[in-house]
């Protein structure tokens, strides 16, 4: 599937480089099928495998996906820890393969709140497969931008305080570089999934100047060649970051 979207994207050459997804539309997927919410998780489980092996395939180099927002926590237990063993699941599931495939993981959000043994499986798939080298998969996991903008702010205050740092060399980059995100940059382009409109408190420092492509395809149902179909979108664009067309 998506073997001439793949070669439409080769012929135009750029591929971003950092890519980054909201995930959204399973609750809907599973309702529109008259199915529990967990259900419609456990086949987004699915379109995850299916966007990481399309994003190695098509030369993406950081895969950012937006699993589980703070505000996720505001959602009933009982689908709170449905959520949370599929994410034990999920790596125990994919541990080898995205190894063998030379995928780093790393877990981006405040993993203090997971529970003790979804916390073990997140530092074990960090820990092996810390070597990978062809992707850098980021999970945002207990995820909030506001939060993580915060905590920059905090240790800016604190070298300030230590001595460390002039209230004068504070700038963007300054900040930047204590985002989550920093040794990865930020995103070329934003997929959002499931037809909604709004960012949804993710990455609002990093998208200043993203690319952002909205789809209507529901979150299970996103693929291969959705993926290259957003590719194709992005590489019509002309990126100014603000500057006048040459």
């Amino acid at each position: 599937m998506g073997d001439d979207l793949l070669a439409q994207v080769r012929l135009n050459g750029t591929v971003p480089r950092h890519v980054a997804i909201i995930m959204d539309g399973n609750g809907r997927w599973a309702r529109e099928r008259a199915l529990l919410r967990p259900l419609g998780h456990r086949a987004g489980m699915k379109a995850v495998r299916q966007t990481v092996e399309a994003a190695i395939e098509v030369g993406v180099e950081v895969l950012t996906l937006f699993a589980f927002s703070e505000e996720n926590w505001q959602r009933p237990p009982g689908e709170i820890a449905a959520l949370m063993d599929l994410l034990e699941e999920y790596i125990a599931r994919e541990i080898d393969e995205l190894r063998d495939e030379g995928v780093v993981v790393h877990v981006l959000g405040d993993r203090t709140r997971l529970s003790p043994s979804a916390r073990a499986a997140v530092e074990r798939i960090e820990r092996e497969t810390a070597t990978g080298s062809r992707l850098a998969l980021n999970l945002c996991i207990s995820y909030s931008s506001r939060a993580e903008i915060t905590r920059a702010v905090r240790q800016l205050a604190d070298d300030v305080r230590a001595g460390a740092l002039s209230p004068d060399d504070i700038d963007e980059d300054a900040i930047s570089a204590r985002l989550l995100t920093a040794p990865w940059g930020d995103p070329d382009l934003l997929i959002r999934t499931s037809g909604e409109h709004r960012v949804s408190n993710f990455l609002l420092w990093q998208i200043a100047y993203t690319e952002l492509y909205l789809t209507d395809v529901l979150w299970p149902d996103f693929n291969r060649a959705t993926l290259f179909e957003a590719i194709l979108d992005y590489q019509r664009r002309e990126r100014r970051f603000g500057k006048v067309p040459v």
